[in-house]
């Protein structure tokens, strides 16, 4: 893909082409959002199992070994690696949000010392990297991270994680309205599917945040 031109929406197909990104490693860090164990779960019912097939497949081929890679190449440029993941305080989930409580697939009951809210393995975080626990969508909303990042001088983020269309994007949005320049790794996010995904990404990409591809991220970090 050219980041410069693709996941374009109807409002940015004529708007120029944005200027080169060039991002201090000393003013940026990577988020990683909610990849966590409970959702590479297969299905227990055969039916579910082939609905979501496909987001597993791209979770497990695709999106945690180039999260994985994008973490590695960070930390080597000193890059703040952070991560955010959905788990609530009490075992009875009170104090999630209410999008959390609702019924149906969105409900979440994740207790933050559970095996399955933990962060998947692959990308599990080092020495003192920061995690912060939410139970909301937006990474910014419902924790501290906004004053974290602005105690840190942090003026980039890129972003990686799950779901494109929920909790990614709504933290994508919270970082620009909170004037961080965010970077949307498009290879490293997935959404239930391909299509939610690549919607998603037209619809924040231009305004909420600019959305490249792994490969093009590495080259906007410049050297320490």
């Amino acid at each position: 893909m050219n980041w410069k031109t693709s996941y374009r929406s109807f409002y940015y197909e004529t708007a120029d082409q944005p200027e080169d990104l060039n991002l201090r490693p000393e003013e940026t860090a990577l988020l990683v959002i909610d990849i966590q164990k409970t959702y590479l779960e297969t299905p227990s019912d055969p039916v579910e199992a082939a609905r979501w097939a496909p987001f597993l497949t791209r979770m497990k081929a695709l999106v945690i070994p180039q999260t994985a890679k994008l973490i590695e190449i960070c930390r080597e440029k000193g890059v703040e690696v952070l991560f955010a993941r959905i788990a609530c305080l009490k075992e009875n989930g009170r104090d999630r949000s209410l999008s959390q409580k609702k019924p149906g697939w969105n409900y979440l009951l994740l207790p933050k010392d559970r095996e399955d809210s933990q962060i998947v393995p692959e990308l599990a975080p080092q020495k003192d990297e920061i995690v912060v626990c939410k139970t909301t969508d937006s990474a910014l909303t419902g924790t501290n991270l906004r004053l974290i990042l602005r105690n840190m001088d942090i003026q980039n983020v890129i972003v990686a994680g799950i779901f494109t269309d929920q909790c990614v994007s709504s933290t994508v949005r919270s970082l620009a309205d909170e004037s961080f320049n965010t970077i949307v790794v498009e290879d490293c996010c997935a959404a239930g599917t391909d299509e939610l995904h690549r919607k998603e990404l037209e619809i924040i990409n231009m305004i909420y945040c600019h959305v490249a591809a792994l490969d093009e991220v590495i080259g906007f970090l410049s050297e320490k």
